[in-house]
């Protein structure tokens, strides 16, 4: 049996993370940002000795970072340092969820070893906090595993994010209103997050950084039509023609490290995913579906 600490445990992955860790046997601690803040030393002197840390906590969403740099890269950089030191003195090994931080991609699809460029503050935070686990493992020898996942969706996300927010349109009934029908992104999900995560936890460390996607991409139109085509609406779509300063216009993951060294892969296809979101069954968005294979 594994001891592992999750911080951030409340938060969309922890909820779906800390009952998997669990089912399989480990002893998990949680935590939030009602345990403490995790930047601070007197938080983690409360926690337990431990195996391991998936460390999940942190500020994500993107528009919030362009308001209040400094406040991202206090939680998300010290935060990260805390939890790596917490790991020198318990010697536990480190699984740190990072982000994507590739910038606008030269080519597709992206390897871990593409140039990082962060193109937002929130971006910025996660590079500098994969720095502070590569400087731990160098210079303490903390085992650490970084994941990048790349666009994250499942049960329970908020409706702030862009694919909640387009189910909830479609089920109003009304006018389905988005900003840019053409960005496309890569869509994992998070059982298959969790799934990467949980290979990252078991004894032996799986030390190195892995894309966690599905190895396609999707546009912002070809969501929406997946998700009219499950719940057979035809509604009026709207683009506004706003588009983002250094707007990323497609991503797709190279997931072959994951792959080869842990053992992963991404078995949920979006269509699906999204029909599992729907109410649908599994099976009634099929993978072989145009849209299906887009989004």
């Amino acid at each position: 049996m594994t001891r592992v600490v999750v911080t951030g445990a409340s938060g969309f992955i922890g909820r779906h993370l800390c009952p998997r860790l669990r089912g399989t046997g480990h002893d998990v601690f949680e935590t939030n940002s009602r345990f403490g803040d995790v930047g601070e030393e007197g938080t983690w002197r409360k926690i337990p000795s431990a195996d391991a840390v998936v460390h999940l906590a942190g500020k994500t969403f993107v528009p919030d970072s362009w308001r209040d740099p400094a406040a991202f890269i206090r939680c998300n950089l010290l935060g990260t340092v805390a939890a790596l030191d917490y790991c020198r003195a318990h010697q536990a090994r480190m699984v740190y969820l990072s982000s994507y931080l590739y910038g606008n991609p030269q080519s597709l699809p992206i390897p871990e070893t593409a140039p990082l460029v962060a193109t937002n503050p929130y971006a910025l935070s996660k590079q500098l906090a994969e720095e502070a686990c590569r400087f731990y493992a160098r210079s303490y020898g903390v085992a650490t595993t970084i994941l990048r996942p790349f666009n994250i969706y499942g049960p329970g996300q908020s409706e702030a994010f862009l694919l909640p927010c387009i189910i909830r349109q479609v089920r109003e009934g009304k006018t389905v209103s988005v900003k840019d029908l053409a960005p496309k992104r890569d869509y994992v999900h998070v059982d298959d997050l969790v799934d990467a995560i949980a290979r990252c936890v078991d004894p032996q460390p799986r030390p190195g950084v892995f894309n966690i996607g599905s190895g396609r991409s999707h546009s912002v139109g070809e969501l929406i039509e997946i998700v009219q085509r499950i719940q057979k609406t035809n509604l009026p779509v709207v683009a506004t023609g706003e588009r983002r300063q250094d707007e990323i216009m497609d991503t797709v993951a190279d997931v072959s490290q994951a792959r080869s060294v842990l053992g992963w892969e991404p078995r949920r296809m979006l269509a699906e995913g999204i029909a599992s979101l729907l109410g649908e069954p599994r099976g009634t968005a099929r993978a072989s579906d145009p849209a299906g294979a887009r989004v």
